[in-house]
């Protein structure tokens, strides 16, 4: 079991900039991928990105290209969902994720998830 709690959510104003954490505790963080995904209210659960379980390789959702950047510390068991330039399409409940057994993009295919931790972006 992999327990993965989720911080770091807030309020900020457009053009702003935040940086989420997913803390893990349990099994061993650094052999598994992790993903971000959110869901906005009325909106079905989107992929934002995930990391490789070495940090290597990462992959981001068009709509968050070029402003998000997805990053983790195995020694710390933890990742990061760092958040510029934020819009307030942005807004949104946001999940991390770990394990997957198929595609990273996909929710359904992760085994563990956090609680997730809200974002609003006002304009």
């Amino acid at each position: 079991q992999v327990q993965l709690v989720e911080s770091g959510g807030g309020l900020v104003q457009a053009g702003g900039s935040l940086r989420l954490s997913c803390a893990a505790s349990g099994r061993t963080f650094s052999l598994y991928v992790m993903g971000w995904f959110r869901q906005a209210p009325g909106k079905e659960r989107e992929f934002v990105g995930a990391i490789t379980s070495d940090g290597i390789g990462t992959y981001y959702a068009d709509s968050v290209k070029g402003r998000f950047t997805i990053s983790r510390d195995n020694a710390k068991s933890t990742g990061y969902l760092q958040m510029n330039n934020l819009k307030p399409e942005d807004t949104a409940v946001y999940f991390c994720a770990a394990d997957i057994h198929g595609s990273y993009h996909i929710g359904a295919a992760y085994v563990y998830w956090g609680q997730g931790t809200q974002v609003t972006v006002s304009s």
